[in-house]
């Protein structure tokens, strides 16, 4: 019997283009899902910022307003005192009373509402960068993965793939804000 030969004989071309575009199809259709999540992400995170930046500016815009009305009613009460007009008087205490603690519209309430507006867009600010990081690493990983496939190149399916895994740990901190960065 013939002895085999103990070296295995060094793949072609168009066989290791077969196997670099097997591996790489998977991957790319992996970080093509994984980009249209983080678009996606990203314009919701967009859209809470705008929509946010909205409400609390009318919010405070609200709150202005019952603080002018709340100004000339104390103005009044001011006149009302010196003329010595006690049903005028307990009107407009009840009412600038009612401008500060009325529930849902009062001065109180509004300023609350505001702020927690402008503590969630701060929080869809901290999110955005990272969307738009991950996003373009998940293109670039794409690209690397479509030239690995025409240079037949391992060391840039392999490059690809690390460039793809950091553009997924960058999107999860989007998503969770995980690293107090």
């Amino acid at each position: 019997m013939a002895q085999e030969d103990s070296r295995t004989k060094p793949l072609s071309r168009s066989e290791r283009e077969a196997l670099v575009k097997d591996k790489a199809g998977w991957v790319i259709t992996v970080l093509a899902a994984l980009l249209a999540v983080n678009t996606l992400l990203s314009g919701a995170n967009s859209s809470k910022i705008l929509n946010n930046t909205i409400e609390a500016n009318n919010t405070w815009a609200f709150y202005q307003a019952k603080s002018i009305k709340q100004t000339l009613a104390e103005m009044a009460l001011d006149d009302a005192k010196r003329v010595r007009d006690s049903r005028k008087t307990n009107e407009l205490t009840a009412k600038i009373e009612r401008y500060e603690n009325e529930p849902k519209e009062g001065k109180k309430a509004l300023m609350a509402k505001a702020r927690s507006l402008e503590a969630d867009r701060e929080i869809a600010k901290q999110r955005s960068p990272f969307y738009t990081y991950a996003g373009s690493l998940f293109q670039i990983a794409i690209v690397l993965l479509t030239a690995s496939i025409l240079a037949v190149n391992d060391r840039l399916f392999k490059a690809s793939l690390v460039v793809g895994a950091v553009g997924a740990i960058i999107m999860s901190q989007g998503v969770w804000l995980w690293l107090p960065i």
